[in-house]
């Protein structure tokens, strides 16, 4: 028995090894099998694509096994696909429902793509999913419900797309959840309570959609959440008070909402990490807490646009990391006239970039500890307050401050001579205060300056002719003081003024000088209400951008010369309470853009012209000229016809007596002497008796734009301009998305750059341009002029926004590929082209910089904002249109500062810099550019051996990038092409941005280099 057992072991073990090996072949059979599934599901996935620019799924083919192509990471063990990564590649497509077969997939990338239409419903079968980064493209539809099925999903982006419809509560199930990113879409309806459960939740951004409700008091479970991020909505009602118990608290943004209520006092305490708190534009009341100052990490803080009040906390200084502090436009103020103690404890801010406390109720003196503050401060507002005391002449150690704005206060004394040793210093403005003594000669010195307002001071003694050195000087304004003596020839013949120049309502002698006439660029001159005397000099004639002149109230003479025809441009012209004299000018009617004329109180005579601007009585003034006559019936003048006949009768009346009277006279003086001789004679007298001498676009009403804007809610305001708001609205029944920018006509211009942007986009139609749709002229509900412009929608918003983000910008939005750099640069120069050589009449944007680059849907770069643009006839740099040639500190060509004339060749140094911006990171303004080093020189001295050096990093990531996606033996030559690559684009770059114009690259040869380069790009990723 005992025999057979042992040898029946054998067989036993034949049969054991006989099982593992149909296991072992089942099993290898079924990886086999679910290797084959994931391939076609990728086929099927490459089979929905539209368009592959950059060739990255060339791979995907026979030639390679799938677990090679570009993008996909397998498994070791199964080859099964567990990582799909195709981000920034710009794809088009839809996203095949197949992807739900490959069913080990943990990460799932196609951010910055466009993908469009719907998430399929069959991802929701990828339950070993762990990320789904779907943001940056067009993807439309709800979030499909059965995404709850993957139940191992930490992180869900879609932030900006197209996704509609509410945010569903199912999403709370998703107990694995990290991150969920929603922001930028059109979602709807609240905040679902169900989001509380989701426990281990870090990171909430749910910014610019449409959500309404209240926050749910629920949220406060979630113990691990670091950002919360709800700005851009229609939220209403108070933050529950748990919100602010979170200790793990970094980033916590609820700006642009209807949000109401008080902050709590012990806000400092419960968020011990807080970094970020943006508070802005809501409806918050109560005091800024005390506590505040305990939140020792925060960096940005921003209280704007609310309704504050009673003192800021006087121990802010213990905020040592604080960059930005934002309480402008509350009501913040005591009445007692101590409210800016807390300035003093801001030294210790040693990291302070911008203090803004502007338009509340701050009353008190000015500390002089203001000149200790922070050598990084650049923004210093504090204008519409009650504020008093002086500007303290330490404020000279401030040498990185490019604004100052401290007007409409109650500031005395004197402008400290240090302020003109602030290098760097772009704007002064002190208008509206109690400021007397001269104007110090040192503001020469300061030559970035582009605005100084000094209006409506007690300031006395000369202008000093060294204003005259601000060769960057855009703005002058020194009306309502009591300054005296000649007007200095080198400040009003500036070139580089193309706003205003404002020297009214002063007592400034002698004449005009002849040197205005280099005023080419300036919209507005106001010499009114002064001693000035003379003849209004014929120079004046080159001011050909001139929209607003005003000489009224003074003791010119003479007669209106003839050579003011060519300021064409000319809306309102105040000659007014002078001693003209003459015939009214027929040319004065011709002018296109008349808005107002006032000709009163000279010695005007003769007939009043009836074409034109003299149509309208209401638009013109010409009383106290006694000898006018004619005109519209409106004007009660008497015809000049029977004013003539009246003078001929009187004349002829008057030879009819003098004839009789002679007659008579004749007669009885030959009658006494027939008489007297007793002769006889004949006498004829001869009578003579003279007989008598004979609107292209479609305008949108208020109303309509009203409704579009939501009542120009906050929730929808996208931008600020430089002449007023920018907000989101939908017209056409909500089918289309527009932006509508509303013209604050408050300030100078903003009415004028209204009609010079129609006039330069009402005739041109480019792909890369921004179209305008309509136009708004009228009133509001109030009575008060509105005017507004109604753009195409851009969705990614500007190319500044691209280019230059924080930390926690990158978070929401990656960096531009080098690709995408590439593609936007030849779009902003084909616009160019169109502009400068296809159009009608030449036309020169004359600010092009980043922030007027705007990106759509698909990141095609549109060039906007015309309101500075000038039109060349004949291409001529001297004969310019009426808007005026201001531009952008370190865009603008060298020779408008020198010269003033505009040229296609000032647009191509623009775009020559633009290019330089774009790829090495840096802006012309950046602060390591002093001392004769330029963007250009930076980018040119690094030409052709050290370009790695000066190339933004994140280009660099990307290249590398490249080169581990392909074959390892291609990397050293894919290394240097890309270098290759990336030099011929910065020598594009150096080139059309050279100092002088005539060594400046041509447009179209620019284009021709990008595109070279655009192509070498994609044959290195293929």
């Amino acid at each position: 028995m005992e025999k057979a057992r042992i040898s029946n072991v054998p067989l036993l073990l034949f049969s054991h090894f006989s099982l593992l090996c149909c296991f072992h072949f089942s099993f290898s059979h079924y990886a086999d099998l679910g290797s084959v599934t994931d391939k076609l599901a990728l086929l099927a996935f490459k089979s929905q694509l539209a368009d592959d620019p950059f060739g990255a799924l060339l791979t995907w083919n026979d030639s390679f096994d799938f677990c090679q192509w570009h993008g996909v990471t397998c498994s070791l063990r199964r080859r099964r696909v567990t990582v799909l990564n195709l981000r920034d590649r710009s794809l088009t497509g839809t996203i095949s429902p197949h992807i739900g077969n490959l069913t080990f997939l943990r990460v799932i990338n196609l951010q910055q793509n466009n993908f469009y239409g719907k998430i399929p419903q069959e991802v929701g079968r990828l339950f070993r999913l762990r990320a789904i980064i779907f943001n940056r493209n067009l993807l439309q539809g709800e979030i499909p419900v059965n995404l709850t099925r993957c139940t191992e999903l930490r992180i869900l982006d879609l932030v900006m797309n197209k996704i509609e419809g509410r945010i569903s509560s199912e999403l709370g199930t998703l107990s694995e959840l990290v991150g969920l990113g929603l922001s930028s879409n059109n979602l709807t309806g609240s905040i679902p309570r169900s989001l509380s459960n989701l426990s281990l939740l870090e990171k909430l951004s749910l910014s610019e959609n449409r959500l309404s409700g209240n926050i749910p008091v629920k949220l406060c479970q979630l113990k691990r959440l670091k950002m919360f991020q709800v700005s851009v909505n229609s939220l209403t009602g108070p933050i529950p008070i748990q919100l602010f118990n979170m200790s793990s608290m970094e980033y916590f943004a609820v700006t642009e909402n209807q949000l109401v209520g008080e902050i709590p006092p012990n806000i400092g305490f419960t968020l011990p990490n807080i970094r970020v708190l943006l508070l802005s534009a809501n409806r918050f009341t109560g005091q800024i807490p005390r506590s505040i100052s305990s939140s020792i990490k925060l960096e940005r803080l921003d209280f704007s646009f609310n309704s504050f009040t009673g003192s800021i906390p006087a121990d802010l200084g213990r905020l040592k990391n604080l960059i930005r502090l934002n309480f402008a436009r509350n009501i913040l103020g005591t009445g007692k006239g101590d409210d800016l103690g807390f300035l003093n404890s801001l030294v210790n801010c040693t990291l302070l970039e911008v203090l803004s406390l502007s338009k509340n109720r701050l009353s008190g003196k000015l500390p002089n500890s203001i000149a200790n503050f922070s050598s990084r401060l650049t923004y210093f507002y504090i204008s519409a307050n009650s504020i008093s005391g002086s500007v303290p002449m330490g404020i000279g150690n401030l040498k990185n401050l490019i604004i100052i704005a401290t007007e409409k206060n109650l500031i005395t004394g004197s402008i400290p001579i240090s302020v003109g040793y602030l290098p760097k210093l772009q704007v002064l403005s002190l208008f509206a205060n109690n400021i007397s003594g001269e104007i110090p000669s040192s503001l020469g010195n300061l030559t970035f300056l582009t605005e100084l307002s000094l209006d409506e001071n007690f300031i006395q003694g000369r202008i000093p002719s060294a204003l005259g050195n601000c060769h960057q000087l855009q703005n002058l304004g020194l009306s309502e003081n009591n300054l005296s003596g000649r007007i200095p020839p080198q400040v009003i013949g500036l070139p580089s003024l193309s706003g205003w120049l404002d020297l009214s309502r002063n007592y400034l002698t002698g004449s005009i000088p002849l040197e205005v006439g280099n005023l080419k660029s300036a919209r507005q001159l106001d010499l009114s209400e002064n001693k000035l005397s003379g003849y209004i000099p014929s120079s004046l004639a080159n001011c050909v951008g001139l929209e607003r002149l005003d000489l009224s109230g003074n003791s010119l003479q003479g007669t209106i010369p003839l050579s003011l025809s060519s300021l064409k441009g000319l809306q309102d012209l105040d000659l007014s309470h002078n001693n003209f004299s003459g015939k009214i000018p027929n040319f004065l009617g011709t002018f296109p853009f008349w808005q107002r004329l006032d000709l009163s109180f000279n010695n005007l005579e003769e007939g009043v012209p009836n074409e034109g601007i003299f149509e309208n009585a209401s638009a013109i003034s010409i009383i106290g000229n006694d000898k006018l006559c004619g005109g519209i019936p409106e004007l009660h003048l008497h015809s000049c016809q029977s004013r003539r006949s009246r003078k001929l009768w009187q004349q002829h009346t008057l030879k009819v007596v003098i004839l009789t009277v002679s007659l008579s006279i004749c007669l009885l003086s030959t009658c006494f002497i027939l008489i007297l001789r007793r002769r006889r004679s004949n006498g004829r007298g001869n009578a003579l008796v003279n007989a008598p001498v004979e609107d292209k676009y479609v305008k949108i009403s208020y109303v309509a734009l009203v409704k579009a804007t939501e009542g120009f809610s906050s929730a929808n305001l996208i931008g600020i301009g430089g002449y007023g708001l920018v907000y989101k609205g939908s017209l056409f029944n909500e089918e289309t998305i527009v932006a509508v920018k509303v013209l604050d006509l408050q300030q100078r211009g903003a009415s004028k750059s209204f009609i010079a942007e129609c006039e330069a986009l009402r005739s041109i139609r480019h792909r890369n341009l921004v179209k305008i749709i309509t136009s708004c002229s009228s009133v509001d509900t109030k009575g008060h002029e509105f005017k507004a412009l109604v753009y195409d929608f851009m969705t990614n918003g500007s190319l500044e926004k691209w280019l230059h983000q924080n930390e926690n910008e990158r978070h929401q939005r990656p960096t531009l590929n080098l690709m995408q750099r590439l593609s936007i640069a030849i779009d902003v120069a084909n616009a160019l082209e169109y502009l400068h050589h296809h159009c009608h009449t030449c036309i020169v944007h004359c600010d092009l910089k980043p922030s007027n680059v705007l990106l759509d849907s698909e990141m095609v770069a549109h060039v906007g904002d015309f309101g500075l643009a000038r039109l060349l006839h004949d291409n001529s740099p001297n004969e310019t249109s009426t808007s005026r040639v201001k531009g952008s500190l370190g865009y603008v060509a060298p020779e408008y500062g020198a010269t003033g004339e505009v040229s296609t060749y000032g647009d191509v140094y623009s775009f020559g810099i633009l290019l330089l911006e774009m790829f090495t990171g840096r802006r012309p303004t950046d602060e390591m550019f002093r001392e004769g080093l330029s963007l250009h020189n930076y980018a040119k001295m690094a030409l052709p051996d050290r370009v790695a050096e000066i190339l933004d990093p994140t280009i660099l990531e990307e290249a590398l990038q490249i080169q581990d996606d392909i074959v390892k033996e291609l990397q050293r030559n894919l290394k240097r092409k890309i270098q290759e690559i990336l030099l011929s684009v910065l020598k594009v770059g150096v080139l059309c941005s050279a100092e002088f114009s005539s060594d400046r690259m041509q447009i179209k040869d620019a284009i021709m280099e990008l595109q070279e380069a655009r192509k070498m790009i994609q044959a290195t990723r293929s």
